[in-house]
């Protein structure tokens, strides 16, 4: 355009070649061009070497339906004849693989979706706990982008029952269709391209009155949304290097992490709709139909009351469950080796709270996580007054307790008269020592009736006395040294036998 409009202001040929920079031979054939009504981007074309096998090109694109390589028709086209460099060949493949799929592409008629008419899920692959790994549930509804991500532990119909369950009281009704793909849970067979249904599945549609389609093989007109969403969920939630997110140690923290996401993605604006798909749903939920009141439960096993114990028994072996559902019924189900509890809040909201390896009957299954924490273990053992006597005793201090506990236990008789004794001498000495001395005599185990009066007197007169006890070695047994000489002819001398060591009288008296 350039070139032209320089031929048009001066005129002339060399003139406009000098202000545009090229060759006045470019110029006149641009203008030319113009004037024949063609346009000047047209090139024409200059015949090529491999433009005799284009035929053969084309014919083998044509066969493979646009999947054979280069090199595989070089190979085939030099064996022809062809004396061309690969490069061409590359050039000319992908040419006539572009013009196949001009002619043979798929045109996509956009989904325009009506509110209160689909539910969408889909499964994704979540993080890794402890060696095992967590499934996503990823539901949404098509009309208001309102997503549901809830982790699971597997795919069966129980979990999905559940799931579903859960991601309708979350939305807050039922749509009119359920769009999943075609797992042995939904679909159990094709027969001439039509879906099979699973018995199972259907009977649960029915209760929540919906219809559960299932979408074609694929199909991404039928997909897209749910696999969208999976996509959003882990790339959001399971770690990797690239979002620098902090490995979970507990199925809790990842159902925490579901939850945070599910809140910043139905809180913030679409792209698509330019809204917030919370307010969407709220004008949508006028457009679903009600929900039952009671989920459904027949998929979640049998119904098992739960005891004071916080245990279930199941085929004669009991399990655990968590200590909030004392005296309520859960339902219980063997899924492989493992038992599944489920229990139902009173929202009519159903959720996985256990699941235990199958056991043997004489040996529960028990996990510590399911029962509250004790705050202090050892109040069983804590000396409690029950009398005026026994609280006089145990205002002493810590070491009197610490006696009571210990002389119980050694089974020392007399306790509660050598508990007054302790109490009258706190009157004469101070209660710390007597205290102190209780204590003395809890660690060393000296519970006899003088015991407590010596130990007083000697840390009385010793103030920085601690208490030891005796070591291995030390010993009053007698030693082996007298037999030291045994064999060597010289009768041993025993202790008893040996002379006394002579004192000072003595020395006087021999003298």
């Amino acid at each position: 355009m350039e070139i032209l409009e320089a031929y048009d202001l001066t005129g002339s040929y060399r003139a406009a070649a000098e202000l545009s920079g090229c060759d006045h031979h470019t110029v006149a054939r641009y203008v030319k061009m113009r004037a024949a009504g063609q346009s000047p981007e047209q090139r024409k074309h200059r015949e090529r070497a491999i433009d005799a096998y284009l035929p053969k090109i084309e014919e083998l694109v044509v066969r493979s339906r646009g999947k054979v390589r280069a090199d595989v028709v070089h190979k085939r086209i030099s064996a022809m004849g062809f004396a061309g460099g690969e490069r061409t060949t590359r050039r000319t493949v992908a040419e006539a693989k572009a013009q196949y799929r001009l002619g043979r592409h798929r045109v996509y008629r956009p989904w325009v979706t009506e509110p209160g008419l689909w539910l969408q899920w889909d499964w994704g692959t979540g993080p890794v706990i402890k060696g095992r790994q967590v499934t996503l549930w990823c539901a949404w509804l098509a009309w208001s982008r309102f997503r549901v991500v809830i982790p699971v532990w597997d795919k069966t119909l129980p979990t999905i029952v559940a799931c579903l369950d859960a991601t309708l009281r979350k939305i807050g009704g039922v749509p009119a269709y359920a769009l999943t793909d075609n797992e042995k849970t939904v679909t159990t067979d094709h027969v001439a391209g039509i879906a099979v249904r699973n018995a199972e599945i259907v009977e649960v549609a029915k209760h929540y009155g919906m219809t559960i389609r299932t979408c074609i093989p694929a199909d991404p007109e039928s997909k897209g949304g749910s696999e969208a969403t999976v996509r959003i969920a882990k790339a959001d939630l399971v770690p990797t290097d690239t979002n620098l997110l902090p490995e979970y140690r507990t199925f809790a923290q990842v159902e925490a992490a579901c939850r945070d996401f599910c809140a910043g993605v139905n809180g913030r604006v679409h792209r698509q709709t330019r809204r917030v798909p919370e307010q969407m749903l709220a004008e949508e939920r006028q457009r679903l139909h009600p929900l039952p009141k009671a989920p459904f439960t027949a998929a979640f096993g049998t119904t098992r009351r739960v005891t004071w114990e916080c245990t279930i028994s199941v085929e004669g072996v009991r399990y655990s469950v968590p200590h909030p559902l004392v005296d309520t019924r859960v339902w219980a189900r063997f899924h492989g080796d493992e038992l599944i509890v489920t229990a139902v809040a009173g929202d009519g909201t159903a959720a996985e709270v256990a699941r235990h390896r199958r056991g043997t009957p004489g040996t529960p299954v028990i996990d510590e996580a399911h029962y509250p924490p004790r705050e202090d273990k050892q109040a069983d053992r804590t000396p409690k007054a029950a009398t005026a006597e026994e609280a006089a005793f145990l205002m002493l201090g810590p070491g009197a307790a610490s006696w009571l506990v210990e002389a119980a236990a050694a089974g020392t008789r007399r306790v509660r008269a050598k508990m007054a004794e302790a109490v009258a001498l706190a009157k004469l000495h101070t209660p710390a020592a007597v205290d102190r001395a209780l204590g003395t005599a809890a660690i060393t185990g000296r519970f006899a009736d003088a015991d407590l009066l010596s130990i007083l007197d000697y840390q009385l007169r010793q103030a920085d006395a601690e208490p030891t006890r005796a070591g291995e070695g030390h010993s009053l047994q007698p030693g082996t040294s007298a037999w030291a000489a045994f064999g060597t002819g010289t009768p041993p001398v025993s202790p008893a036998a040996s002379p006394a060591p002579a004192h000072d009288d003595d020395e006087k008296d021999l003298i």
